[in-house]
């Protein structure tokens, strides 16, 4: 008789928005600790906050999305241009 046993670690993530002073942006926490912290639009050349949160939230699904899958969390050009984000 064989028995297999299947540990399957269930990490929890989850995105939430940030107010800046300028605007949004999000937080990335993984088991209740914070992973990443993004106030400011990335791969843009100005430093500015995400006008709405949910511009803000779509970019940090998108992050979370690429961390699920186990991909670089960088965040496009591309990205920000599929997701409508007004930069």
């Amino acid at each position: 008789m064989f028995l297999f046993v299947s540990c399957n670690k269930a990490e929890s993530f989850k995105v939430q928005s940030l107010k800046t002073n300028s605007g949004w942006g999000y937080t990335i926490s993984k088991d209740d600790k914070i992973i990443i912290k993004q106030t400011v639009i990335p791969v843009i050349s100005d430093n500015k906050s995400f006008k709405t949160e949910k511009e803000a939230l779509s970019v940090g699904n998108l992050v979370l999305q690429k961390l699920k899958d186990d991909l670089s969390p960088t965040v496009t050009k591309k990205d920000l241009f599929l997701l409508a984000i007004k930069t």
